[in-house]
């Protein structure tokens, strides 16, 4: 017979804690949406609404009429394209080495790096590094900034650091290499981190924008980010330039915008989860 545990006291205390903040989650989420659907009046009769009345795609259309969006969207995928199996392979190599007890210079390195998390140098020397290498103005800048972590590569490497060493001195006793043990035999135990890992510089790349701001000059190279935001200010600076009733009812909803932008950039994140 199967013991089925009795509900205590305390669990439905949690069970009341969990969903209280559940719901502080996804009322604001669904806020978002629905004032994306809605129209400026229903938007100033009611902020907090859950359904709107007259659902409209004003706000949608408005953010894709500007051909913009989808340069951005293309730049993006280019920045994710390129920059994730980079990050990927330089953390994971580096991450393995430390991961090593008999790897030489181990400790001064893995304090190097720890150091890099204490103390930054900040954007100015990052820059005068991206023009000496002839990278300002390429979305290769944006890509080599934020192409390595060192919390990440942390991470990585004490996950490597658990896994039994008697599994490489097996494969280097049948003639296998660092890389071939790398690749054959501590990747494939090493799915979670991996998965894990991916999934930080996914969004690190897909929300970055400062490194796009600094590095970029050209409107038709900037990520998806950076061209929402001057789509939705913008928006801002033409509402608030309307003069005349009139005027304010021909003018874009901006918050709708905004909402309708924040989902727009959400959506595909969101899928990667």
């Amino acid at each position: 017979m199967q013991d089925h545990k009795k509900m205590t006291a305390m669990d439905y205390v949690i069970f009341v804690i969990l969903s209280v903040g559940a719901l502080a989650i996804l009322i604001p989420f669904w806020n978002v949406i629905m004032i994306s659907f809605s129209t400026q009046k229903e938007y100033a009769d009611n902020p907090m609404m859950l359904f709107p009345k007259n659902p409209t795609l004003e706000s949608y259309r408005a953010l894709f009429a500007d051909g913009r969006i989808g340069t951005g969207y293309w730049n993006t995928f280019k920045i994710l394209i390129l920059g994730l199996p980079l990050s990927l392979f330089l953390t994971t190599s580096m991450a393995y080495g430390l991961s090593r007890n008999k790897f030489p210079g181990k400790k001064l390195i893995f304090m190097l790096v720890l150091f890099t998390m204490i103390f930054n140098g900040g954007i100015v020397p990052l820059y005068l590094v991206m023009k000496d290498l002839h990278l300002t103005g390429n979305l290769w800048s944006v890509i080599l900034a934020g192409s390595f972590s060192a919390f990440n590569l942390i991470l990585m490497s004490n996950y490597f650091s658990s896994l039994p060493e008697s599994l490489m001195e097996s494969a280097r006793l049948d003639g296998a290499g660092e890389w071939r043990i790398l690749f054959s035999v501590v990747l494939p135990l090493s799915a979670p981190i991996v998965a894990t890992i991916t999934l930080f510089y996914g969004v690190a790349f897909w929300n970055g924008w400062y490194d796009a701001m600094i590095f970029l000059r050209k409107a038709d190279q900037m990520p998806l980010q950076n061209v929402l935001r001057s789509i939705i200010m913008e928006a801002q600076v033409n509402a608030s330039n309307a003069t005349s009733v009139d005027a304010v009812g021909k003018q874009s909803f901006s918050m709708g915008m905004k909402m309708a932008a924040v989902f727009v950039t959400m959506v595909p994140i969101m899928c990667f989860f």
